[in-house]
């Protein structure tokens, strides 16, 4: 025997009306047809989260809801909820979504094509404009769009992603601001997903949204408790759920971003006040108590929803008389709930097409997605297909369609390229000192022009001046529309000065600059590394200028060959916690000097591998370089390289490292300045040593240090104390790569 539900389901298949049609076609002996009740969920961020909350408590009290009505997270919310989805769906949405991921200032960095992570290692600051000829622009939003489309993708009942809101099994509007003219735009037939995006699109925290010709934002400032949409849709009894930011008191009002967001934060309470008062005496107005909860506070998820189910809780009186009949209340609700999700089968992929407004090449976008016709995929690899676009960092939007006839599926990719990323200026500064002869600072800035010909070439500048003082141009072009062959020609200047030591003392200093061409061509390994073969030739010139020489310039001519291996999947430079970095060299050089001798070798390898649990994070190094003849290419000492020795005050023929790096995560920046704050300790072991000479366990040091990090949007911040086993010790201070 069928239970009710399938009986219900079944009827609902064969006769497709929706919850409001359903009700509207009841025979007209009926027994008084009961008051059509209305949800509204009001816009707040990670406070948003306490809808969840009520709408546990509705359920479990049998209350039935006609008619949704949300703004911003209210609209995301109640959005899925009138899709179809489950309370446990929005609670398991809640409780798994990386939410640091959704708000961060861009994607993830392990989701970035290997280019752009090469970038943070060359500039690790997060403060980027775009370039233009009208002139210098700011990103159109502070945070990624690929991680939010993917979370509201993954939360959205498959059927009804694409699906108009105004043919959802539950009547359901959202609201947005038209971002040009501030009128309110009720988005009533547009696909859903694009809806609750729309609604979702907070000024400055993630992008707007083109609908039907307006540019759309967040419906927050225009009316964030949509109260009257909910009535001009036919709710008779309305229950409001505000769950909005409250005004700050005064002593959070000492910088110029607090009366900013002071200011916002009147605007959306008068409509709000507005929205109340068009309540009448038989609706109903929950305000969960949400104190301390912010509106990114979204690692408070679970406090969040307690916080809503004990408002609802609380007027359990009033809604009693709204509940319904254990049957009657099961029949709405299979009525409203999304069918069980099939099995996501993998099918061929007889066609693929990419539409990219010819901005950008459609063959390499097809060919990076890593979709191939013929081969078989599954609905949510094309999502993940999608969403690998994101990491090219030159997108606005990304959006997949699949359609499947029979046993065949079709994916059709609309992308669309950023107005801004397609040449991209970042602004650097470092900082660095060990309190005491060794002090460094540089400002750096990075230009970046994407998609410059059919076949995906890309033109890189970095310029710094400060105690080192460099140039550097390199033009990087594939070998065909989305070919992971490349070559990479560019041009470098350098001019800095180097010490020399002697027995852990310095004994010269150097004035040096330096010229170089490098050819280099290379094969990308997915988004994770490459491998390069190159060429370079080197004109340095060198004079000692501590104890100061009478003797000009030296001068020197090299030619190298080398080849570089290179993987990177950190999630960040400031303080990785999953992910591995490989970089290994080769390299023979030869001296094109009058006296030429035999060809340099060295080589040099580095590792590192990170880890996590709830609270900790670390990672274990090592490194190893060699020269055949002449001292290795890396040298020791310094903050995490022999904490408390000299920088660079260690060289040999060959050099070794070691170090484990463990830190516990104390608390966080707000997001628009950065992450997290780790406090931590290292334990370090190398040195130096001939490997023709005895061994000598003497040569090698081990160290250890203290410190605190910070991620901030400039890049990383350290601040910490080191010692070694030889009695030395100081103090560093860092802004910038550390590595």
């Amino acid at each position: 025997m069928l239970s009710l539900r399938a009986l219900v389901v079944c009827c609902a298949c064969a006769l497709p009306l929706s919850h409001a049609a359903a009700q509207d076609a009841a025979p007209a002996d009926a027994p008084a047809a009961r008051p059509r009740v209305g949800l509204v969920l009001s816009g707040g961020g990670a406070r948003g989260l306490a809808h969840i909350g009520v709408l546990r408590v509705l359920r479990d009290m049998r209350v039935p809801v006609d008619i949704v009505v949300g703004t911003s997270m209210g609209g995301v919310i109640g959005g899925a909820y009138a899709a179809g989805a489950s309370v446990a769906d929005l609670e398991r949405m809640a409780r798994d979504t990386s939410w640091d991921r959704v708000v961060a200032d861009r994607q993830a960095r392990d989701d970035l094509a290997f280019r752009r992570r090469e970038e943070d290692q060359l500039l690790p600051s997060r403060i980027e404009f775009g370039l233009s000829r009208d002139g210098v622009s700011l990103p159109p939003a502070a945070a990624g769009n690929a991680a939010l489309e993917l979370a509201l993708n993954r939360l959205l009942p498959d059927a009804m992603r694409d699906r108009p809101v105004n043919s959802l099994p539950l009547p359901f509007r959202s609201v947005a601001s038209d971002l040009i003219t501030g009128e309110l735009v009720e988005l009533d037939d547009t696909p859903l997903f694009l809806s609750v995006r729309a609604s979702l699109a907070v000024p400055g925290v993630f992008a707007p949204v083109r609908i039907k010709q307006r540019l759309v934002v967040d419906g927050g400032l225009v009316r964030n408790l949509p109260v009257d949409m909910a009535r001009a849709m036919g709710a008779e009894i309305v229950i409001a759920v505000n769950v909005g930011t409250p005004l700050a008191p005064e002593k959070e009002l000492g910088s110029a971003i607090g009366v900013a967001q002071q200011m916002l934060q009147i605007l959306t309470e008068q409509n709000v006040q507005r929205s109340i008062r068009e309540l009448g005496p038989g609706d109903i107005l929950l305000a969960p108590d949400l104190n301390g909860i912010s509106f990114l506070d979204f690692g408070k998820q679970e406090r969040a929803m307690r916080a809503g189910a004990e408002a609802a809780r609380a007027l359990a009186l009033r809604l009693a008389p709204l509940a319904l009949p254990e049957r009657e209340y099961a029949a709405l609700e299979a009525l409203r709930l999304a069918a069980p999700v099939l099995a996501d089968v993998a099918l061929p992929l007889a066609r693929l097409e990419v539409q990219s407004g010819g901005g950008i090449n459609e063959r390499a976008l097809a060919a990076q997605s890593g979709l191939v016709e013929g081969s078989a995929v599954t609905r949510e690899e094309v999502r993940r297909a999608g969403a690998r676009l994101y990491g090219r960092g030159d997108l606005a939007r990304v959006e997949t369609e699949v359609s499947d006839a029979g046993d065949q599926r079709s994916v059709l990719i609309k992308a669309t390229p950023s107005e801004w990323a397609g040449s991209r200026l970042r602004v650097g500064l470092e900082l660095g000192s060990d309190f005491n002869d060794n002090n460094k600072f540089a400002l750096k800035v990075m230009h970046v022009a994407s998609s410059l010909n059919a076949w995906g070439a890309e033109w890189r500048t970095i310029g710094r001046i400060g105690t080192e003082r460099s140039i550097e141009t390199q033009w990087w072009q594939p070998l065909g529309a989305g070919s992971p062959w490349y070559i990479a020609p560019s041009l470098r200047y350098s001019s800095a000065v180097g010490d020399k030591f002697m027995d852990g003392l310095r004994n010269y200093r150097y004035a040096y600059d330096l010229n170089s061409a490098t050819l280099a061509l290379g094969r990308g390994l997915g988004s994770y590394g490459d491998v390069q073969i190159g060429i370079r030739r080197n004109q340095g010139r060198a004079r000692q200028v501590i104890p100061e020489m009478t003797a000009g310039m030296q001068t020197g001519l090299a030619t190298d060959r080398y080849i570089a291996y290179r993987i990177d999947t950190l999630d960040s430079l400031a303080f990785p916690t999953r992910g591995f970095m490989l970089d290994a060299t080769w390299a023979s050089s030869v001296d094109s000097g009058a006296e030429r001798g035999p060809a340099e070798r060295r080589t040099a390898v580095t590792a590192l591998s990170a880890f996590h649990t709830e609270n900790w994070a670390g990672h274990v190094y090592a490194e190893w370089a060699r020269g055949q003849s002449g001292a290795a290419p890396l040298q020791l000492g310094g903050f995490l390289r022999l904490s408390g020795v000299q920088e660079n005050s260690i060289e040999g023929r060959s050099v070794l490292l070691s170090r484990l790096v463990m830190a516990r995560r104390i608390g966080a920046v707000p997001s628009t300045l950065g992450g997290a704050i780790r406090a931590g300790f290292s334990l370090e072991a190398g040195g130096a040593f001939d490997q023709s000479e005895p061994w000598q366990r003497g040569r090698f040091t081990q160290s250890v240090s203290a410190f605190l990090s910070v991620d901030t949007r400039f890049g990383p911040f350290y601040a910490g104390a080191g010692a070694s086993k030889r009695g030395t010790g100081t103090f560093y201070l860092f802004l910038g790569p550390i590595w």
